[in-house]
């Protein structure tokens, strides 16, 4: 800022000057934009007061946007690296482009502007400035009242927006791609042109939109971890409104004051270098602030998490519920509280009387939002796999099952979350090895027998990373004792299939101590076979075939390096368990059964 006199800076005149040169430097900067120089038009962006003139701002993008619809995508990327920091601006555009496409879709009926407007918010959806939310009801709008044009918009939506939309609302997704499908077979009405576009889109589901980027790679220029959580607007939102008010101008009478903490973001986001043109955006850095909640701060703030997740109706309300306890507040504040959010939803589990899947999927969908969650969750496992000794039978049930969960979903990297497990018998104690037992079950009780080999052991990717628990790569005659130990325990928990690989090394290893070993593995390889068949007599019988009798609404294929896959389900498999049991069961009981439970009551209190 100049320096000029402060009396000056305050009047009506400096404020209208300030004013049109901000317009039109925003207009200059936009109309120039393109996939060259996103971050650097950014940073030029944010020399203006972007906080104050983001009415301007939004009102020249939009203007863009409708002028030449092939830019979405690159002005989506634009206001995702701007809502990172101010995120009032994205939540404006977001606001406005849904008033937008209602008023064009219900009273002008523009067939132009209704498609430019539903682009622009699919890709504001896929930039993570708008939630998917919105996106759904229109969808359902849509295929309410079945006509050609309506089926065209539709279309539209799945093919800009399907690949976000599989990642975050998988069954809303299963559930339009039934409704296509059923449109497809049963409306004769229907254009040869959308009987194409509805066959395509149903072989891009039937793929798990493989191939299919949410966002292309050169527009992608926001990290996860710097992400504001989407702005929650639905189509019949009461505070949807456009204020209208902040295009126009009018006097501040905080000017300077307003103008001093800009200065202060201004710093943050730009640091020293303010006419650096190739500064980097994205990837400032920054001093790390270390937040202290304090004592009384953090229960509660507990309790909120704990009173949020005992309410919810489903693990889709659940989360919902939870990431909104985050919104607005710093990034250092979100991230202390992601880590006590997550905690919060391990301990609530651990209390249970008996596992619910409600838990693990609230976990799964909070792994599925970014890489921090995921990091998070990883980083929980290991802690309190180091501390389960702690813990109570019944809560290890519930522990093991839960991770066990989000390990057979995919969502959870078997190479990150697994590879500082050691199965010897120093290196862990009975209550790992009973927590590690119902992991691994409740793998096989989610995808079979045949699909954990796959991941665990015809994976070449992944293999190196649990060699601790199947050291099966490079071994040498040291090892023979960790791979007795390691058959044993899979045998004795039902799971000897597993270890079929790990008996061939076992056989194979080199000469020094053959003798024994053979000797020694001969009476564990014949009670081992005696205990797999008993296993898997009863696995047939019960847990076994229930979870292979899943269908799949799509076909899928192993994962090659054991990563993040997705997968649809019918509508009949739920993915959000219902708590009407939980419900019922807790209030057929008292706080006082569950010493545990009465535990964290009472410190939330």
């Amino acid at each position: 800022m100049d320096n000029t006199d402060l009396t000056q800076q305050s009047n009506e005149a400096f404020q209208r000057m300030q004013w049109i040169s901000a317009k039109d430097k925003i207009n200059r900067l936009i109309g120039q934009l393109s996939k060259t120089n996103v971050k650097e038009t950014v940073i030029l962006l944010f020399q203006i007061n972007i906080m104050r003139y983001r009415g301007l701002l939004v009102r020249r993008i939009m203007k863009q946007q409708l002028s030449r619809p092939n830019q979405s995508a690159l002005l989506a990327s634009l206001i995702s690296i701007i809502n990172s920091k101010i995120p009032e601006c994205g939540e404006l555009l977001a606001k406005r482009v849904i008033l937008q496409f209602k008023k064009n879709f219900t009273t002008t009926n523009n067939e132009r502007k209704v498609k430019s407007s539903l682009g622009f918010l699919c890709q504001l959806a896929n930039q993570q400035i708008a939630s998917e939310i919105v996106l759904l009801q229109v969808l359902q709008i849509l295929l309410e009242k079945v006509n050609n044009d309506n089926v065209e918009l539709s279309l539209d939506i799945v093919n800009t927006s399907g690949a976000y939309l599989f990642r975050n609302s998988t069954n809303a997704l299963v559930m339009v791609l039934n409704r296509l499908r059923d449109l497809l077979q049963e409306d004769t009405s229907l254009s040869q042109r959308n009987r194409k576009a509805i066959e395509h889109v149903l072989k891009l589901g039937r793929s798990d939109f493989k191939g299919v980027l949410v966002v292309d790679r050169e527009l992608d220029l926001v990290e996860d971890e710097d992400r504001e959580e989407p702005h929650v607007i639905g189509l019949d939102d009461e505070d949807l409104v456009s204020e209208d008010y902040l295009s126009v101008f009018h006097v501040d009478e905080d000017y300077l004051e307003n103008e001093k903490e800009y200065q202060e973001l201004q710093e943050d986001v730009l640091g020293d270098n303010k006419g650096n043109e190739t500064a980097q955006v994205v990837e400032i850095p920054q001093e790390e602030k270390v937040t202290d909640l304090g004592k009384s701060n953090l229960l509660r703030y507990q309790k909120t998490v704990y009173l949020t997740i005992m309410s919810s109706m489903s693990s889709d309300e659940a989360v919902h519920k939870l990431l909104k306890l985050n919104f607005g507040k710093s990034k250092e504040d979100r991230s202390y509280n992601t880590e006590t959010l997550a905690d919060m939803v391990i301990k609530c589990c651990s209390q249970e009387k008996t596992y619910s899947k409600y838990y693990g999927v609230i976990g799964e969908k909070l792994i599925l939002k970014n890489h921090y969650w995921h990091d998070t969750f990883v980083s929980l496992f290991k802690h309190y796999y180091d501390i389960i000794e702690n813990f109570e039978t019944n809560s290890l049930r519930n522990l093991g099952k839960f991770f066990g969960h989000l390990l057979a979903s995919d969502r959870f990297a078997l190479d990150k979350a697994l590879n500082a497990i050691k199965l010897t018998e120093s290196d862990t104690n009975p209550a790992k090895r009973i927590l590690l037992k119902f992991i691994f079950q409740e793998m096989i009780e989610e995808l079979g027998v045949n699909e954990v080999k796959e991941r665990l052991i015809n994976d070449k990717y992944v293999k190196p990373f649990i060699n601790g628990i199947f050291p099966v790569t490079n071994p040498t005659w040291k090892d023979a004792d960790d791979l007795r130990f390691s058959i044993n325990f899979f045998t004795a928990i039902g799971l000897g299939v597993l270890t079929e690989e790990m008996r061939d090394v076992l056989d194979n290893l080199p000469e020094e101590r053959g003798r024994s070993r053979s000797r020694s593995y001969s009476r564990s390889g014949s009670s081992g076979c005696r205990s797999y068949s008993r296993s898997y007599s009863r696995s047939r019988s019960g847990s076994y075939s229930r979870s292979r009798s899943r269908s799949r609404s799509y076909s899928r294929s192993a994962s090659p390096r054991g990563r993040l896959e997705f997968r649809s389900r019918q509508d009949n498999e739920s993915r959000t368990p219902s708590r009407e049991n939980l419900k019922r069961k807790r209030s057929s009981s008292s706080d006082d059964d569950n010493p545990k439970l009465k535990t964290i009551l009472d410190g939330l209190n």
